[in-house]
């Protein structure tokens, strides 16, 4: 009943997830609109998400949805929201936040004097790391792996931190004020009806 007449083909999908047909300010409120009406507090949903967007700045790729997840059911917040918020890193962001997690990484490791000579191509990087997991490679991981994985985990760490509350803080407002809203005109409409 409520399908579309015109189905995406799995071309427009893969387009449609990297750069959405509503353009990405009504994908933003629209994403705060479903946020606000799931259930819980707004501590709880905003938290969670914060959760999802924090362990984006790590680099343990492919275990976003898992370790954010575990994290909000910590910190009692909205697993939902957690799985949301993990969009944040996404193919458009990742670069950046590879590119600042190492650099920065490498800066906390060398006390300030970088060696910055070696920069990384992350996709291959991310690639050969998973092929190397998946065939319990403890040799590549060790020689190849950890010298890019260990700046990247020592600066995600801060970074996850401080990007938490960077989403925490304003979502927890916004989600607060439309939650209010919400229920003023629920209490609205239910005077008016004991009006009539």
């Amino acid at each position: 009943m409520f399908k579309r007449r015109k189905q995406f083909t799995l071309g427009h999908k893969i387009l449609g997830f990297f750069w959405p047909q509503i353009g990405w300010r009504r994908a933003t409120s629209y994403t705060l609109h479903r946020l606000a009406r799931m259930p819980g507090s707004a501590y709880s949903i905003a938290g969670g998400f914060a959760c999802g967007a924090a362990i984006s700045f790590t680099p343990f790729v492919g275990l976003h949805f898992i370790i954010s997840g575990i994290f909000a059911w910590i910190i009692r917040c909205n697993i939902l929201a957690a799985a949301i918020g993990t969009a944040v890193g996404n193919p458009w962001t990742f670069p950046f936040i590879w590119t600042w997690l190492y650099k920065s990484g490498e800066w906390i490791i060398s006390g300030g004097n970088p060696d910055y000579s070696k920069t990384p191509e992350f996709g291959v990087f991310f690639g050969n790391m998973t092929q190397a997991a998946l065939n319990f490679d403890v040799q590549y991981l060790l020689e190849t792996v950890a010298p890019i994985f260990w700046p990247m985990f020592v600066s995600g760490l801060p970074t996850g931190f401080v990007i938490w509350w960077i989403f925490y803080l304003p979502l927890k407002y916004i989600i607060q004020k439309r939650q209010d809203r919400r229920l003023q005109n629920q209490g609205g409409n239910v005077g008016g009806d004991e009006d009539r």
